[in-house]
């Protein structure tokens, strides 16, 4: 059986929740492992560009995963947004949440200037929309740890990590209702979570 594996992010920036895990919630909580034809493996991952890629091997060891999503929060969208590249960058806005602030600093030294994601990400787009939740197909994760992610994950499976011929990328969903001001871009966790499914 194919194994998946799904990760969310935990609350930062002094947010009370982090909008990946919930949409990473919802999927696990309508998961069925017979009709998908795969195993489901959740994580929670720090925003930290120190300890997140550790988090990440440490889990492509243990589970060998055949298809890799990680999925962060993008404050400021409204759809689900698939990511086509990470790049070999981190210059952080804010501090992570170990208090870490890299400015232009490399994700991998002397490793490619980015990854493009092995999804078929128009394909991903099509699916986010034919369950009728706003889509995007999106050429920036940004800088910060979202986009370390979205690099290590290319990183990691083109080194041969997790099962043989792995594939994986990165998503972003909008920040909750809740997280915003009236009217701000958000997206509920369970059309979140509908759109990544």
């Amino acid at each position: 059986m194919t194994t998946v594996l799904l990760t969310g992010f935990e609350p930062f920036d002094g947010q009370e929740v982090n909008a990946s895990w919930a949409a990473v919630r919802e999927v696990a909580a309508g998961w069925d492992a017979e009709a998908e034809g795969a195993t489901l493996v959740t994580a929670l991952l720090p925003v930290s560009f120190a300890r997140a890629p550790g988090a990440l091997d440490a889990l492509l060891a243990e589970h060998a995963p055949d298809l890799v999503v990680a999925v962060g929060e993008a404050g400021g969208r409204s759809a689900v947004s698939v990511e086509r590249v990470g790049l070999n960058v981190q210059d952080a806005r804010i501090p992570d949440e170990d208090g870490a602030q890299p400015v232009d600093s490399p994700v991998v030294a002397d490793g490619p200037a980015a990854y493009f994601s092995t999804l078929p990400v128009k394909a991903c787009l099509a699916a986010v929309l034919a369950a009728d939740v706003p889509g995007e197909v999106s050429s920036t994760a940004g800088t910060y740890v979202c986009n370390t992610l979205a690099y290590v994950v290319g990183d990691r499976l083109a080194a041969g990590a997790g099962a043989p011929g792995a594939r994986g990328g990165f998503v972003h969903v909008p920040r909750l209702p809740e997280q915003v001001a009236d009217g701000a871009a958000s997206l509920a966790a369970d059309r979140a979570g509908a759109g990544l499914a």
